[in-house]
């Protein structure tokens, strides 16, 4: 079933289609790192799509899995909404009007069939969800998380690299609750938002609350409500954010959290919006206390946006070196020479038993060639073994520029210590 684009599109033009040459660029561009890293690539004929490799995926997975661990302890449950779903929701939804353009579409095979469009948001997903059983009182607030795979129709110009592209998985979430309940979820989300971006490295962020676009759905007495609860919201969280007048979402205005990089860079990434109208345009409704029936306001909210987006950004902070826990390799093991490479082995085994990721260095180059292609991995830990240790049961740990001589159980050991996985 082919996908029909709803705008046109230049196939010759094929700006940032693959990462690009290393020559002349920054060597802390997160493009340049992730073909240094081995981390992704992206294909001419899948244009604003990644090939995520094994060394791209474990980081992806480790920042997805750390905040899957956050949701889950503040109450959320994880659902998987389908990716092609009938335009009349789009339509009914109000996103078709807003964003048609930018969707593909997939139209019907025969006659009578239904027009289809692959998502590029999971909100509608998650009032069907809602909606797919009786509701009361005692339901809210419904809590619902998502990694949701997006797929939307960027011109070609505007690929570059993770930063923005065709497909992408954002860590979407939704709370549907009474609208009594919207201080507190958004005072739960900021709190959250604080302590993940200060657990990445990020110790500052910036605040900004979108007012109503031009081209809007609601009524303006809802624009009025909105706006001043999630001011009023924002202020009792100890936040001042700047106003930013017609930035807010069709059906909602939101907070958008900044980040700041190293170099001064200012990265949108967070959002929680605050959402008086898609609720009742996809009827959702919930019994109260009083036996009557009431529509529900919803928070929609991420605190990463894009993971790959984010992944980027945290290349570029961190200068290629991310933070132990989500390293690809976090350790190289490197014998000596070939009679130690039976012991540097078994050191391997012992270390992915204990969940870490090491990788054995035992080519042919010597031994200081061979630390070098380590520290240009960005490797942070390494592992020597040489005659010594073998003939004492040791490893030479080597974090930083210090050496320890240890035995295999107590590297493992304070390794552990040092990965450091922020707790969820």
């Amino acid at each position: 079933m082919p996908l029909k684009r709803t705008k046109t599109m230049n196939k010759n033009s094929h700006q940032d289609l693959n990462i690009p040459q290393e020559q002349g660029m920054d060597p802390l561009d997160h493009r340049v790192l992730a073909r240094r890293l081995d981390l992704y690539h992206i294909e001419e004929d899948a244009p604003g799509m990644i090939y995520w490799h094994a060394a791209g995926w474990q980081i992806y997975r480790e920042l997805e899995d750390y905040i899957r661990g956050r949701m889950r302890s503040l109450g959320y449950g994880e659902v998987r909404s389908p990716q092609l779903l009938p335009q009349s929701l789009w339509e009914a939804s109000g996103h078709w009007e807003k964003f048609g353009e930018n969707m593909f579409a997939v139209p019907a095979r025969e006659e009578g069939g239904r027009d289809m469009a692959l998502k590029p948001m999971s909100c509608p997903c998650h009032l069907q969800i809602f909606n797919s059983d009786l509701r009361s009182w005692r339901d809210l607030p419904m809590r619902i998380a998502e990694f949701g795979q997006c797929h939307r129709d960027e011109a070609s110009g505007a690929m570059h690299g993770l930063m923005r592209t065709k497909a992408f998985e954002q860590d979407d979430a939704h709370v549907i609750c009474d609208p009594g309940q919207v201080r507190g979820e958004v005072a739960r989300f900021v709190e959250l938002l604080k302590e993940v971006y200060a657990a990445l490295g990020f110790a500052e962020f910036e605040v900004a609350l979108s007012l109503r676009p031009e081209k809007r759905a609601g009524n303006d007495a809802d624009w009025d409500h909105a706006e001043q609860e999630l001011l009023e919201a924002a202020l009792s969280c100890g936040l001042d954010p700047k106003l930013q007048l017609g930035e807010g979402a069709f059906y909602g205005p939101k907070l958008e959290f900044a980040l700041r990089d190293k170099k001064g860079r200012s990265w949108q990434c967070g959002t929680i919006q605050l959402d008086m109208v898609l609720p009742g345009r996809l009827g959702a409704s919930y019994v109260g206390k009083d036996g009557a029936k009431h529509e529900p306001v919803m928070l929609h909210h991420a605190v990463l946006g894009s993971l790959g987006r984010f992944i980027g950004i945290l290349l570029e902070h961190c200068e290629g070196r991310l933070p132990l826990w989500l390293a690809p390799v976090q350790v190289a093991v490197l014998p000596i020479g070939d009679d130690q490479r039976d012991a540097a082995v078994d050191v391997m085994d012992q270390l992915r038993a204990a969940g870490l990721r090491p990788a054995l260095f035992d080519q042919s180059e010597g031994l200081g060639r061979r630390i070098v292609m380590v520290r240009d991995q960005l490797i942070p830990v390494q592992i020597v073994i040489g005659k010594l240790e073998v003939e004492r049961g040791e490893v030479m740990l080597q974090i930083g520029g210090g050496k320890e001589a240890l035995s295999p159980a107590a590297a493992i050991a304070r390794m552990g210590e040092l990965v450091g996985v922020p707790k969820g």
